[in-house]
């Protein structure tokens, strides 16, 4: 059971992964209140832009099938149609989710590497404590060890692909 566990966390651990879950969680969420503004209020606007101030709804769609109901006007609810706003409406539903998703990873990324840096910044001033003599080096080189490790890069799927390419590559160059 802890192998299966252990197995788990590096598994949900590497970064593809937890930028899928963030897309699909955020995406999820999102996606309620983006389509709520699209189909709520952008596309009746887009319809009324479409069918110009004058013309009714029936301007803004191309009506493939008419129905009409008992005054003899078109009842698009029986009628076959193309809904030229709802077709907008979705384009931009989707550029919003993606353009919300596309902010959320940024800033995740960024996070990422406000950590490298600060590894960094960390093991400089284990250096200098060195040098000024504060500590040993053998306490140097534990302290950096530890800061090391905790801001190893997290391996994704990618890199593993790429490292097992590289090394069929360079197999397949010594056998040559």
């Amino acid at each position: 059971m802890k192998k299966f566990i252990k197995e788990f966390k590096e598994f949900i651990s590497r970064g593809n992964v937890l930028d899928m879950a963030v897309g699909v969680i955020v995406g999820g969420a999102f996606t309620a209140i983006i389509t709520a503004l699209t189909g709520q209020i952008l596309q009746p606007l887009i319809n009324w832009l479409l069918a110009g101030t004058g013309a009714g709804l029936e301007a803004a769609v191309t009506v493939l099938k008419p129905a009409y109901d008992e005054a003899g006007a078109i009842d698009l609810a029986s009628s076959i149609y193309i809904d030229w706003g709802a077709f907008i409406t979705a384009i931009i539903n989707f550029i919003l989710v993606a353009l919300i998703l596309f902010c959320i990873l940024k800033v995740i990324n960024s996070l990422r590497a406000g950590g490298k840096k600060f590894a960094e910044k960390q093991k400089k001033a284990i250096e200098k404590q060195l040098k000024k003599g504060e500590i040993t080096a053998e306490e140097a080189e534990q302290a950096t060890a530890a800061v090391t490790e905790e801001a190893a890069p997290v391996e994704t799927t990618d890199d593993i692909l790429k490292e097992i390419r590289d090394l069929l590559k360079a197999q397949n160059e010594n056998k040559q």
